[in-house]
């Protein structure tokens, strides 16, 4: 059976009348990829800086490694690794000064020029770190993350602000971790990072935790039924677009009405029927299977992004 390797119990945070952290709780098992997905001021930020022992919890319980991040600072730092969202170094210091410097941070190291090799740095040992590309900066801070050749691994938006394509080769990385069996919590905004990366995903909104499960899972609660997303030129009404055959639900959503149906050619037809009849017309018609932005717009009633 696989072991448990992070454990949050009801965890609480407050900042004066803010309260950021509301009851979150989940575990991580020994090699799984473990996301906090949710948007911006979600609290995910404030739960993973808690668990690398940056932040003092107002309540709960957290254990890493079965240590306890405030009780152990010590022995927590030399058995995780981590990057911030944002990793910032001296302009003028080299790439491979930037990881020798940490190797002596810790007793167990792994060696600097094996990193470089590994995260594509190697022509860049003697570069400046002002010198370097976006993705290169990231590519480094995560080089520096595996110094200590960590048990648990916390990637705080890895990919945030980066072009697509350079987002690309830091999944390449990630995925590669992954193969490895690393122990990783990343919190991500990014649904396609999200479903991509993660073997479980819990979904966080305002400080609490929603929904949580293997992506596969959270899609299927959905009710695992395809989506129809439609913009009409004239008003309507939820229900009756519900009653149509074929529609098991409908709700508005940013000027459209999102079908649910499970079977989608007989409720394109019903629906078309009932627009003619009614003397209105369809402006825009998308059909998609489910995905994780769909279960946090079932269960927030809004989009990640808003």
């Amino acid at each position: 059976m696989a072991k448990t390797v992070l454990q949050v119990e009801n965890l609480t945070k407050r900042y004066g009348n803010v309260e950021a952290i509301r009851g979150v709780s989940f575990e991580v098992q020994e090699g799984e990829v473990f996301g906090l997905l949710g948007p911006n001021g979600a609290g995910k930020t404030s739960t993973i800086e808690i668990l690398e022992g940056l932040r003092t919890p107002d309540g709960g319980r957290v254990s890493v490694c079965g240590l306890d991040p405030q009780r152990n600072p010590e022995e927590l730092k030399r058995e995780i690794g981590a990057t911030l969202q944002a990793t910032s170094l001296p302009d003028k210091m080299r790439v491979l000064e930037a990881l020798k410097l940490f190797a002596t941070f810790y007793e167990r190291r792994r060696s600097p020029e094996e990193l470089l090799k590994r995260f594509g740095l190697a022509e860049k040992r003697n570069a400046f770190y002002s010198t370097l590309s976006g993705g290169q900066k990231q590519r480094l801070a995560l080089a520096m993350a595996l110094v200590n050749d960590p048990r648990v691994l916390f990637f705080d938006e890895p990919t945030a602000g980066l072009d697509p394509q350079v987002r690309r080769e830091i999944y390449d990385v990630i995925e590669e971790l992954r193969r490895e069996k690393k122990t990783i919590v990343l919190t991500t905004h990014y649904i396609e990072e999200a479903e991509r990366l993660c073997d479980r995903v819990a979904i966080v909104d305002h400080g609490k935790v929603i929904a949580q499960g293997t992506p596969r899972e959270l899609k299927q609660r959905s009710g695992d039924t395809t989506r129809i997303e439609v913009r009409l030129a004239k008003p309507a009404s939820e229900a009756t677009l519900k009653g149509l055959d074929g529609v098991t639900d409908c709700h508005a959503l940013d000027g459209a009405f999102i079908l649910h149906c499970q079977r989608p050619p007989q409720a394109i037809v019903s629906l078309v029927k009932h627009l003619e009849a009614e003397g209105n017309e369809l402006v825009n018609l998308e059909i998609s299977t489910p995905s994780l932005e769909d279960v946090f717009i079932e269960l927030t009633g809004r989009r990640l992004r808003d």
